[in-house]
């Protein structure tokens, strides 16, 4: 019976890759949920705000600046900014979308898989402990610089010196009070914390219009001469090594669309909110390192506390005090951002049944995940209290970057694919009423009639994801599939040829002869020729309050721009990479997959904290239109495979002679 066995390992084969690569199912009202709706657009888009300008301004500019970047530094701030415009571009679309908690976990899961999704989400996971563990340093960091080291010289004198590589010098003790105060805060209330927040990032803004003010009026050229290095002192080399640190300062945006399941208008709060934190925001970065740099050489820099250090030594020691009380504005900001985010996520991947389910259970009072909160608290200050800054800021860039790549890359995949029997509230927004909502008049013999819809537009919604008239020369190539399933090759095809491509420029050294550059030619040549085949696909023309624009060229440049982020991390840090990783995985395999909502056969998406009788929930599975199975038909075989049985007739009635 050996074909038997090969028959019988390969179904159990192609059921644990089937588990793998489920979707979750977009129906139903989206607005449907157990947490607290009360955030507006200014809310979220403060929110967005201090969870960006904190940390960033008063420790990471002077860290770049002193050691890597120079007055080059405006230069990284504005690689870094553009490359997180064009994943918020991304993200604003998928906010508009799917309005629910989980970031850019929701949208993996939606659009390419659960174990994609997945990965996603325990690095969102990383990204936000690490994250608020990193604030409450520096903010412990900063206090301590301007007291003149009595905070660390007084633990050290108590609890002495920790005399490993991996861990700082001395056990941070304020950093870890400083989280638990953080989540006690948050406990409160979305809406209260919301007050709290949008008060302090006021604050915070004010004090950084006056540094960029103070620092242009003592602004000495003579800084960016060459006597002083240059403005370009470490090459543009270290322009790329800065923008991947500097990429730190703009992971915040991330927790606008973590907050899109307490906004109250998600469709039309979540884009505004992106788009206006990190223009903001990236303005804001640019001004103050060119300010920075100006007041003082980049070489007498002070690392810990740069900003009130430039400003003494202009004379304008009063100013040190505005700027003390911005940053400890500041870093609470970002420290509750991060705070905020970290439960959501945790929430969205334990209602999916992926973590553990005692982490989906919301307070009844507060409608806050409260358990994740305690848990999220506790592990950002036990890493606060241990770690290094710098460390930490390096580790959890890796994570973020390898997001947004992702969800750039699901933009194009999710435009390209046809999205059958979602009715008007599916997305939470105003859209295109499709011909997936009509009743199949082909079989009545009835025309179908749309004063909103013209018929060029209901050709293009059947024809989603294959290809344009015009581009039929390519039929031989790429024809013969499923809707969208050549879009999805060209983009798996197109991040490795862009990976290889990266990896190839950072690691060549010296001058390239022409065999050298014959890799390059390559894998550009496969770029280019995937971005044509996309291109050569009809859209989705779903109507939505924000969609990227020219797609899928933004989004495969952020695509580009984040792996070459990546690329230009050390070493170290992708082996920490990896090792947490590893342990994603392991519990990914041992509990995710086997616990999935989808292997059980559940509404996926529905929030509905009752869960029965609300068949019309966000993930409760509704009957397709005949239409909508008709066209679903189009790329399938007469008949399934699944149907067949796993041991032929030949081999089970096979008997020795």
């Amino acid at each position: 019976m050996p074909g038997a066995r090969h028959k019988i390992l390969g179904h159990v084969l192609s059921g644990f890759c089937h588990k793998m690569n489920r979707r979750k199912p977009i129906y139903g009202d989206t607005m449907d949920t157990p947490l607290n709706r009360c955030l507006t657009t200014f809310d979220i888009t403060l929110l967005g705000v201090g969870h960006m300008v904190g940390t960033g301004i008063y420790v990471l500019t002077g860290t770049v600046a002193g050691r890597i970047g120079g007055p080059a530094t405006a230069l990284s701030f504005l690689l870094a900014g553009v490359t997180s415009t064009l994943a918020a571009l991304c993200y604003a679309e998928f906010g508009t979308r799917i309005p629910r908690a989980g970031s850019a976990y929701a949208y993996t899961y939606v659009s390419i898989g659960e174990f994609w999704a997945f990965i996603i989400g325990w690095n969102i996971v990383l990204e936000y402990i690490i994250g608020a563990a990193s604030v409450a340093r520096a903010w412990s960091v900063y206090l301590d610089t301007m007291l003149d080291g009595a905070i660390s010289n007084a633990t050290i004198s108590i609890t002495g010196e920790l005399h490993e590589t991996l861990f700082s010098t001395y056990p941070d003790i304020l950093a870890f009070l400083i989280c638990i105060v953080a989540s006690l805060i948050l406990a409160v209330g979305v809406k209260t914390s919301a007050y709290i927040n949008n008060g302090l990032t006021i604050l915070n803004c004010l004090v950084i219009s006056l540094v960029i003010f103070l620092g242009f009026y003592y602004a000495d050229l003579d800084n960016w001469s060459e006597k002083n290095g240059g403005l370009m002192p470490y090459g543009f080399s270290g322009v790329l090594a800065g923008a991947a640190t500097c990429f730190y300062a703009f992971v915040g945006f991330d927790s606008i669309s973590a907050s899109s399941e307490e906004a109250k208008d998600p469709s039309r709060s979540i884009p505004i909110a992106t788009l206006l934190s990190i223009a903001f925001v990236s303005f804001g970065y640019i001004l103050v390192a060119i300010a920075l740099t100006l007041m003082v050489p980049y070489t007498s820099i002070n690392r810990e506390a740069a900003l009130p250090a430039a400003l003494g030594a202009v004379h304008a020691d009063w100013a040190k005090y505005a700027v003390a009380v911005g940053a400890v504005c500041g870093m609470t900001t970002t420290l509750l951002g991060s705070l905020f985010s970290l439960p959501r996520c945790l929430y969205a991947m334990s209602v999916d049944g992926l973590l553990f389910g005692f982490l989906s259970d919301v307070n009844n009072k507060s409608q806050i995940p409260i358990s994740n909160l305690i848990i999220s608290g506790l592990s950002s200050a036990l890493i606060a209290l241990l770690f290094d800054l710098n460390k930490l800021i390096e580790f959890m860039s890796i994570g973020t970057l390898l997001a947004y790549t992702i969800v750039s890359a699901a933009v194009i995949i999710l435009r390209y694919r046809p999205i059958p029997s979602v009715d008007d509230k599916s997305f939470g927004a105003p859209q295109l009423e499709s011909p997936w909502d009509r009743e199949d008049s082909s079989a009545t013999g009835t025309p179908v009639t749309d004063g909103g819809s013209s018929s060029s537009e209901m050709f293009e919604a059947l024809t989603v994801g294959r290809l344009r008239p015009q581009y039929a020369w390519l039929e031989p190539l790429v024809g013969g599939r499923a809707p969208g399933a050549a879009v999805t090759g060209c983009v798996y095809t197109f991040t490795v040829a862009a990976a290889a491509l990266c990896a190839h420029e950072h690691f060549l050294s010296g001058p390239a002869g022409l065999w050298a550059l014959l890799p390059d030619i390559v894998l550009t040549s496969i770029m280019l020729a995937c971005l044509l085949i996309i291109k050569a696909h009809q859209q989705s023309p779903t109507r939505l309050p924000f969609r990227v624009p020219w797609v899928p060229f933004i989004p495969a440049i952020s695509v580009v721009m984040n792996l070459m982020l990546m690329i230009n991390l050390k070493a170290l840090t992708w082996a920490r990479f990896a090792i947490w990783m590893t342990f994603g995985l392991l519990l990914y395999f041992l509990y995710g997959i086997h616990h999935s909502k989808l292997g059980e056969g559940v509404g996926l998406l529905s929030r509905s904290a009752s869960g029965g009788g609300n068949s019309g929930g966000w993930g409760a599975v509704e009957k397709t239109s005949a239409l909508a199975r008709r066209v679903a038909r189009l790329g399938r075989g007469s008949k399934s495979d699944d149907r067949k049985p796993i041991i032929c007739d030949d081999d089970s009635t096979r008997r020795e002679p």
